[in-house]
């Protein structure tokens, strides 16, 4: 087989180089993501970790494209009496009783090996696959401004946290750019994994220590809770737009909430087929406003969605949306925003394959718990369920809180294929939807539709407000408009990381590839050849 063009996208260089450069040794585009999930984990800690969660969405050639929800279920113990008899009101923030859900990113591996398997790819040993990841914890890493000012932000939270501070503060102080950190008890756990499987982690001698520990802390999570896991193939929901139809993940994802703003747009620019800058944009917030209403009242555990969920993308659904949207006035707002800290990694193979991944621990450094011996961090996603008892999303035993991750992908008619995301919590379905809109619609190069200004509407991470933000290389253009249209508009500095890192890969029909990531992250996207093999 001759050599073919693969690329690899990732908001850490790191990671991103890690998967390139097994791609080019001709692995498939799955071992390579899994590679770069364990190293990203090391290399931007406060984003993401393996005792968080993953979302997969794959295609290879000529198939289907597959999702994979490798997200924990809660606790069987998390109840909010479970809470009320730890003298607690609530799920806490912080803590051993925040880290209720376990972390399913492991198992996603698993899942996600086995399609492989389906499409007669070749497996890596999961050694080889993680081991670049344990050289960069028990070495040392680089610690970036973006895990620094995390490092600063949590620190008021995390002063009491002993095994948080023994790990990530190891001068007594919070990180600093530039400055090396080390892992080594994360290395070890790494080489564990590889030795014992991901097996071990939920149904092994890692699962019963890690339940332990968590016990210890006060979680509520038990053995029980990890053997009774599965990382799980799900059918990816789908919207089919003017030249091209894109495909996200369901519930619990609000993979739902970025497929109707762009149905919705695409309902309303067929009525707008030239829009100046700013129609564009106002269209957009406003089908966001309607595309979060309709998360928060829908999006639940897969187990308790409502009899609306299946016609929620259908065109009667989509003509409401379009036909509600005021060309010249905001509609109200602002609502209860979602928060997350998130990394999205996109990959092409030399067969074609596509994937399309995100990972998260949720808040900064999750649950702020830290295993002493293993400096693996847990996740705080049971945050993302609902106080109110009569909500679909409330907590409640062995389910999944609503989720902000979301991977993209989109076939386009005339043969292209690409794989998209970003991190952000509320922005995510807004940048894919900048991203996605300028691309297509525009026709804007993939690296200048993710690198020019953006908006977003709501709180995003790292901040609590409501209005709509515009970067400062867009605001002079827009804000004016869009005031005039009744929308409550701020400026904030031009490539801010409230933004989000958004990548995107895309291989044409031809096999032609190009690959790009977001100037507000550390990140790289390269593209080469896969040698020949054969």
């Amino acid at each position: 087989m001759s050599a073919r063009q693969v690329a690899f996208s990732a908001p850490h260089a790191a990671a991103a180089q890690i998967g390139q450069a097994l791609l080019e040794d001709g692995a498939s585009a799955i071992d390579a993501m899994i590679a770069a999930s364990a190293a990203i984990s090391v290399v931007y800690p406060h984003m993401n970790s393996l005792g968080g969660d993953g979302f997969w969405l794959l295609q290879a050639p000529g198939e289907n494209p597959v999702a994979i929800d490798a997200c924990g279920f809660s606790a069987a113990l998390a109840t909010p009496e479970w809470y009320a008899g730890q003298g607690l009101d609530g799920v806490p923030a912080r803590g051993g009783p925040a880290a209720l859900c376990l972390g399913g990113t492991l198992d996603g591996w698993r899942e996600a090996r086995a399609c492989a398997a389906e499409y007669d790819y070749p497996a890596r040993p999961l050694g080889e696959l993680v081991a670049p990841a344990a050289a960069l914890a028990r070495d040392g890493i680089t610690v970036t401004a973006s895990l620094a000012a995390a490092s600063e932000k949590v620190q008021p939270e995390l002063a009491e946290a002993a095994a948080y501070q023994a790990v990530f503060c190891p001068q007594g102080r919070p990180l600093a750019a530039g400055e090396p950190l080390a892992n080594p008890g994360l290395a070890r756990f790494l080489e564990r994994v590889a030795a014992e499987g991901t097996e071990s982690v939920y149904r092994g001698a890692l699962a019963t220590e890690l339940s332990d520990w968590l016990a210890s802390e006060g979680s509520p999570l038990r053995r029980e809770d990890f053997a009774a896991y599965r990382a799980r193939r799900v059918t990816p929901l789908t919207a089919r737009l003017a030249g091209a139809r894109v495909f996200n993940l369901p519930a619990p994802t609000q993979g739902i909430a970025s497929l109707l703003i762009l149905a919705i747009y695409d309902g309303w620019r067929r009525a707008h087929p030239s829009p100046s800058e700013l129609e564009a944009v106002h269209a957009l917030v406003e089908a966001t406003k309607r595309a979060f209403t309709v998360r928060d009242a829908e999006v639940a555990d897969p187990s308790r969605l409502s009899e609306r969920w299946p016609g929620l993308l259908e065109p009667a659904a989509l003509r409401r949306h379009v036909a509600a949207i005021d060309d010249s006035r905001a509609s109200p707002w602002p609502r209860r925003a979602e928060r997350g800290d998130t990394v999205w990694m996109g990959a092409v193979d030399r067969e074609g394959c596509l994937v399309s991944f995100i990972q998260s621990i949720y808040w900064e450094f999750g649950a702020g718990v830290v295993h002493p011996d293993y400096g693996l961090s847990w996740n705080n996603r049971g945050l993302g369920f609902s106080r109110n008892p009569a909500d679909r999303n409330a907590l409640g035993p062995r389910r999944k809180p609503r989720h902000t991750l979301n991977p993209a992908l989109a076939l386009f008619d005339d043969g292209r294929r690409l794989a998209y995301g970003t991190m952000g919590g509320e922005g995510q379905p807004q940048t894919q939807a900048a991203l996605f809109t300028r691309y297509h619609y525009g026709g804007e190069p993939l690296a200048e539709a993710i690198a020019r200004g953006r908006w977003l509407l709501g709180r995003t991470w790292g901040d609590d407000s409501q209005d709509l933000k515009l970067e400062a290389d867009l605001f002079p253009r827009l804000a004016p408009g869009l005031r005039a249209f009744g929308h409550s508009v701020r400026e904030v500095p031009a490539h801010s990381e409230l933004m989000g890192h958004a990548g995107a890969v895309c291989q044409a029909a031809d096999g032609t590839v190009i690959a790009a990531t977001d100037p507000r992250s550390d990140g790289a996207a390269p593209v080469g050849r896969a040698g020949d093999t054969a």
